[in-house]
């Protein structure tokens, strides 16, 4: 059950449809330490992971598919739904969506890192969904602590009581270190994780085990 005084924390509304298996929000850092060429890297990583022949296997055994959506963000007022909700069962949905994720365009080149707020507003997303899911994961990548908007422990905390599980992806190399910060403050939840990497050549293969650990249930409880 949905406690009231969190749905009014964070405006969630309910959404009435046939269960689906797994929710994913995946949100993207798109702050100035994000250049162009590391941006490519990570849409097309991520692209490249939808793609690959074992997250595509795993999507097919989920229980009534998984539903997906991306959204990027950087500063307190600079995050956007850039792929809206896709409906993930078959070989050719998954192809569509790393399609449609790879030609998206940068929305933002923000000079500052809101991840409260990111998280916020993937929530608002989730309750957007048209499908109920029995797990919901917001999936969020991230190179630097936050220095804009809400802190996001508090947010982390009520999401997580919420029933929602906030993993991340760390590009690690900013002072001081990211994947610290995002044990501590960001990831919250049943089964939540932290996958790092040190650049962002190596985004997909990260992405790719991360996809694989939230789309089994035995993987997401370890």
């Amino acid at each position: 059950m949905r406690l009231p005084a969190l749905a009014l924390i964070l405006g969630l509304s309910p959404v009435a449809a046939t269960a689906c298996g797994v929710e994913l929000v995946l949100a993207m850092d798109v702050s100035r330490s994000v250049v162009n060429a590391e941006y490519d890297l990570q849409m097309g990583g991520l692209a490249a992971a939808f793609r690959h022949p074992e997250v595509v296997e795993a999507i097919g055994w989920v229980p009534g598919g998984v539903m997906a959506s991306v959204t990027e963000w950087s500063g307190a007022r600079s995050q956007a739904q850039t792929v809206g909700w896709r409906e993930l069962k078959s070989p050719e949905s998954v192809a569509a969506f790393a399609t449609e994720i790879e030609t998206t365009r940068r929305q933002f080149f923000g000079r500052f890192t809101a991840v409260g707020e990111a998280l916020f507003h993937a929530n608002k997303i989730s309750a957007t969904n048209p499908r109920v899911c029995q797990r919901r994961v917001i999936d969020i990548s991230g190179d630097g602590k936050s220095n804009r908007g809400r802190e996001p422990g508090p947010i982390s905390v009520a999401l997580a009581a919420n029933g929602v599980t906030i993993n991340a992806l760390v590009i690690k190399g900013a002072k001081p270190d990211p994947e610290e910060y995002y044990l501590q403050n960001v990831i919250n939840g049943p089964g939540a994780f932290v996958e790092v990497v040190d650049r962002f050549e190596d985004y997909e293969t990260a992405m790719t085990r991360k996809l694989l650990r939230e789309l089994s249930p035995s993987m997401a409880a370890k």
